[in-house]
């Protein structure tokens, strides 16, 4: 099983398929490099090397109690883009992934990027506020936290979308069974919402 040891001990597991120019995929909450399986094989099927980490405290790395945080998250993805030597990268984030993605710039620059891809991503920011008044309501993080700790298999399988969110807007509502397949649930988050951001600038 491949992994990378971070700086402080974690082991972060990572897939890492064919040959060519890296694509780095980078998951949201609460997935885990599963998420891009399809992903993985374009990118691949068309000449370019993909990999899929999962994060500290998701699929295979370890779980952790510490550590839990987007500088942490950015200092773990660049600990694997040494491991592995990575140059001529382009970073692909959903989600919560598109934060780490925006840290790790912010923390360690763009020397061995290429571009950067955000999908339906957290930045610039996601809650509601006189200056964002498209955001997502304080009341919807409070109940997601609320039920991971309550019931965590009631929140995935039942919840129907908060009508604020981008599967409320959409009336997207979760599959009811135990287990969504992440692939699908990322897909359908990731539908019509891309931001590309080239370093250096494509010309």
């Amino acid at each position: 099983m491949p992994i990378c040891t971070t700086r402080d001990g974690v082991e972060i597991f990572y897939k890492d398929w064919g040959q060519g120019r890296p694509v780095v995929f980078i998951h949201g909450w609460p997935l885990n490099g599963d998420a891009w399986q399809d992903q993985l094989k374009a990118v691949v099927d068309a000449g370019y090397r993909g990999i899929a980490h999962d994060r500290r405290g998701h699929g295979h790395s370890t779980p952790v109690w510490d550590g839990y945080d987007f500088d942490t998250f950015a200092d773990d993805l660049n600990d694997l883009l040494t491991h592995l030597d990575l140059r001529d990268v382009t970073l692909v984030a959903h989600s919560m992934g598109g934060g780490e993605l925006a840290r790790y710039i912010g923390r360690h620059g763009t020397g061995r990027l290429r571009s950067a891809v955000l999908l339906s991503a957290i930045p610039p920011v996601m809650i509601k506020s006189d200056k964002n008044p498209e955001g997502v309501p304080d009341e919807v993080f409070d109940a997601l936290k609320d039920g991971v700790l309550t019931e965590r298999s009631h929140r995935t399988t039942k919840e129907r979308p908060h009508p604020g969110t981008w599967a409320g807007r959409h009336r997207r509502v979760p599959a009811q069974r135990p287990h969504p397949a992440p692939r699908h649930r990322g897909a359908e988050s990731c539908a019509g919402h891309v931001t590309i951001a080239s370093y250096p600038p494509a010309p």
